[in-house]
């Protein structure tokens, strides 16, 4: 199974937001910060909002705020919120065209393999994958703007 650049972007500007806590970030920060497009980021952060996972806010002295308790945020949470396909095969979505369907053993076993997927996804948090502070502010270069919150 493969996420979505948006699912990867997400978990990004969560990540960001997570090792700078109690300051808003902007899109423009936090695109420059991983070299990644800020009209994509835009359109994530959007996502986000609308998920409840981070507050926007616009003007001086606005930006991006995590909304939710980084160790109670899961990144089964996160994927859930950024993707809206997790059919791996035909049969699991909504619409089924395999001759097959109904008669073969696949569909039980891919969804047993989702299930554990997302079992995996459910019990690691944000604060579990963004555990290395120092280490993660030092690859954003953060360190430095951390002092001017």
């Amino acid at each position: 199974m493969r996420h979505t650049t948006h699912a990867d972007f997400a978990l990004r500007v969560l990540l960001h937001l997570r090792v700078a806590p109690g300051r808003r970030a902007s899109v423009s920060e936090i695109a420059e910060a991983h070299h990644v497009s800020r009209h994509h980021l835009d359109k994530v952060v959007q996502r986000l909002a609308g998920a409840g996972l981070v507050t926007t806010t616009r003007g001086r002295g606005g930006g991006i705020h995590l909304d939710r308790d980084p160790a109670t945020l899961t990144v089964g949470d996160i994927m859930r919120a950024m993707e809206n396909d997790f059919a791996v095969v035909e049969c699991l979505g909504p619409a089924r065209y395999c001759r097959v369907a109904g008669v073969c053993g696949a569909r039980s076993v891919f969804a047993q393999a989702l299930d554990a997927y997302f079992a995996v996804l459910d019990a690691a948090t944000l604060e579990d994958i963004a555990a290395n502070d120092d280490g993660l502010r030092g690859a954003l270069g953060m360190m430095a703007n951390l002092g001017s919150c």
